[in-house]
């Protein structure tokens, strides 16, 4: 690849429009796919996404727009995806273009559901998109902190090392630091992971725990997030890298954490569909939560994870979140 690779992007949520805005300090030209000709339009007229990042103004002169997903899929050679991965299925059934070819980059964090599968193995298995053509953005950096252009990290995990810094050469500027990683699969568990531990810290701030106990809750995630990510794939890794333990605590602290909220608002005592429909924004740690459960539960030599339990619980068998906290408690260390 040279100075002429094109890229596309698709989804046009807070990342999908954080992702677009670093793009386009680096790149003359950005294809976008974007579902709704009316979102298009505005952003024509008006330079902003009108529902995600509209503090953000977008570069309409480097921009091509389209809401065909096979135009903007055939105009790129790197296709950035950053759909939730609840509607990525449904999204890419719309494609007739091969993509087996191109290089994908999944902004993806959380596993399709109707496969069971993370998001390289889905464009792997479904797409059949070589490994080494596939590359995962990780790392601690909430899209809403790159509108206010705030100091952000990036990991590019990939195990060609070349596409890996071909795509954090893009995406790296003034206000976001990029680094690459050979970890795909572990980056991709870690991003799908700390979206449910950072429900599990809203939840605690919702029934009134207090700094101290999530500092136990998140010191616990990590090594939790540790045995998991062993159990399904055995590689060397460090643990405490930003890739994993950076991208969990900023997940886990910040009030720009969608997960968080979510959460904040479950322990409170809203219902979960109340919850959801007071959001704006997708949680996916949702999602996340009954894939993380059931992936570990089908193995017989399932890895400890009491925190994902219960959230579990707490989202999926409508257990009390107070009563599910009390023994959760007992059991962190």
């Amino acid at each position: 690849m040279d100075s002429k690779t094109t890229y596309a992007v698709f989804g046009n949520g807070s990342w999908a429009t954080a992702i677009v805005k670093m793009l386009c300090e680096n790149l003359p030209k950005v294809h976008w796919y974007v579902r709704k000709t009316q979102t298009i339009q505005y952003i024509l007229n008006e330079k902003h996404n009108p529902s995600y990042l509209s503090s953000v103004e977008l570069d309409n002169d480097r921009l091509i727009l389209s809401t065909d997903i096979n135009e903007v899929a055939a105009a790129a050679e790197v296709l950035i995806f950053a759909i939730p991965s609840a509607f990525v299925h449904a999204q890419l059934e719309l494609l007739s273009v091969d993509i087996s070819k191109k290089n994908i980059v999944s902004g993806i964090k959380g596993i399709v559901p109707e496969f069971g599968l993370l998001a390289g193995e889905y464009f792997h298995q479904q797409k059949q998109v070589p490994f080494n053509q596939i590359a995962v953005i990780g790392g601690p950096c909430h899209a809403e902190e790159v509108a206010l252009e705030r100091l952000s990290y990036l990991t590019i995990a990939c195990t060609n090392a070349a596409l890996a810094a071909e795509v954090a050469s893009r995406l790296s500027c003034d206000y976001i630091q990029t680094k690459t990683h050979d970890d795909v699969v572990g980056a991709e568990y870690a991003a799908m992971l700390k979206n449910i531990y950072a429900i599990a810290a809203g939840i605690s701030h919702g029934l009134g725990y207090g700094d101290n106990f999530q500092s136990v809750l998140m010191s616990n995630a990590i090594r939790e997030m540790k045995r998991y990510i062993k159990k399904v794939y055995k590689m060397k890794r460090k643990i405490n890298e930003t890739l994993y333990l950076g991208d969990l605590l900023v997940t886990g602290y910040s009030a720009f954490s969608r997960n968080r909220m979510f959460g904040n608002m479950i322990g409170k005592g809203y219902t979960v569909k109340s919850a959801q429909m007071e959001m704006n924004m997708i949680a996916e740690g949702f999602y996340a939560t009954k894939s993380a459960y059931q992936i570990n539960h089908k193995n017989k030599a399932a890895a400890q994870t009491p925190i994902i339990d219960a959230v579990y619980q707490i989202l999926y068998s409508d257990a009390n979140p107070k009563e599910v906290f009390k023994t959760l408690v007992s059991v962190l260390d």
